[in-house]
């Protein structure tokens, strides 16, 4: 029966030294006498990215898809541009009544009832603004009405109303998208404050928790995440933020989640794992940021929403469990939220997945752990021959040996054999 156990660790913050003595001194000791640093954030708790884009050259481009960048404009620039739109268009028509009518005279024949003016009760710039606003938010009060012997007036009326219905399917449409944003359904989304590092089913696991404050539900939800870490590569070549998939249930249709209730999302710390390698002290050191995004449709309006969050190093605590939030009550389910970010301290070995998986290897073949020393002496060139390679890992060589056992016999006959 396998147990968990955990080694005491002990952090000691050592002083900083100067920048002369820390380049005098080899790297290994730079590293291990630095103190912490506060790790800038790519994605910040509430989910935005801490991103800016400097120096854009080309502007125009966001010209082109002018629906789009009113819409990413915040609210008191939209209302802004919104009144302004409206209230340029009125004026300007305003204005082109105001001319037509003074071309033609019709305010110098005010009063005269044997002149037929292009529109009846236009007697200055404030009329013709009225006439304008009447006009393109066709509320007709009747007291001010165009005549049929103004071709110019109705050709006017035709590009206003046509203008007219543009502007206000543009801007009505830009205020609705704005309004029916998912980005406020996003807010009930919720993660836990810390993600977690701990034994589930014998193996170290990766965790952290989200939850659904309403209840109208999210259709489709899906959840993914990233590690987010500098890098260079065998060239040379140093890669700022790279990101890297962290496995969540991708094979197995664990990361379509049915989000009634707040879950656990596990990530297995396995050889495919970016953590396989990581123990408790080396975590400590690590500057890296895992970004989670759980993505899915409103069930209200069926709009894609999608909610993001981060964990720091510091946030991510190596040997702990999340309390539990659900109770069986009396015909239902009741989440208490009030310990949903909760954690408790379990035993959790401090080496890393891969150790512990070593360790695992050596007390699982205690039998065939004397034959394996004795084929080491005597049986490795043969191996070599028969087609297997060396390796320096415990798996392979629990495969050659399982293969020599094989064509050999039992252990008993590999033993009367190596005897001699």
């Amino acid at each position: 029966m396998e147990q968990d156990v955990e080694s005491p660790a002990v952090t000691i913050q050592k002083p900083k030294l100067p920048k002369q003595a820390r380049e005098d001194m080899p790297k290994q000791m730079v590293d291990q006498i630095r103190v912490k640093r506060k790790i800038q954030r790519y994605v910040r708790k509430d989910g935005k990215c801490n991103v800016h884009h400097g120096n854009v050259q080309e502007t125009y481009r966001y010209l082109t898809d002018i629906f789009t960048t009113l819409v990413d404009l915040k609210w008191r620039f939209n209302l802004f541009i919104f009144v302004l739109v409206y209230t340029v268009t009125w004026l300007l028509f305003g204005f082109a009544w105001w001319l037509i009518a003074f071309v033609r005279g019709d305010l110098e024949h005010i009063g005269d009832r044997e002149w037929i003016p292009c529109v009846d009760n236009l007697n200055g710039f404030v009329s013709a603004f009225l006439f304008s606003i009447e006009t393109e938010t066709t509320i007709g009060y009747g007291y001010r009405v165009i005549t049929d012997q103004c071709p110019e007036g109705i050709l006017l009326l035709l590009i206003q109303s046509v203008l007219g219905s543009i502007v206000n399917a543009f801007m009505v449409g830009c205020m609705f998208v704005k309004i029916s944003q998912p980005k406020k359904r996003a807010e009930t989304l919720v993660f836990s404050t810390n993600a977690v590092i701990s034994m589930r089913d014998g193996q170290l696991c990766l965790m952290f928790r989200v939850g659904d404050l309403r209840n109208s539900h999210i259709v489709e939800a899906s959840i993914r995440a990233k590690l987010i870490k500098s890098k260079q590569t065998k060239e040379g070549e140093f890669i700022p933020l790279n990101q890297t998939d962290i496995n969540v249930g991708y094979d197995t249709g664990d990361d379509r989640l049915f989000l009634v209730s707040p879950l656990i999302i596990c990530h297995e710390i396995n050889q495919n794992s970016p953590f396989w390698e990581i123990s408790k002290a080396h975590l400590d050191k690590e500057d890296l940021e895992i970004v989670v995004i759980l993505e899915g449709m409103v069930e209200a309006t069926g709009m894609t929403c999608q909610a993001r969050s981060s964990y720091v190093t510091s946030e991510i605590k190596w040997g702990y469990r999340f309390m539990p939030v659900l109770t069986l009550e009396d015909g239902f389910y009741e989440v208490d939220y009030n310990s949903f970010h909760d954690i408790h301290e379990t035993n959790t070995p401090s080496c890393s997945a891969r150790e512990l998986a070593e360790m695992n290897f050596r007390s699982r073949l205690p039998l065939t752990w004397s034959v394996a020393s004795k084929l080491s002496q005597q049986g490795v060139v043969d191996l070599e021959e028969e087609g297997f390679e060396k390796s320096p890992t415990l798996v392979t060589q629990e495969e050659a040996l399982e293969e020599q056992l094989e064509r050999n016999g039992d252990i008993a006959t590999i033993e009367s054999e190596s005897k001699v």
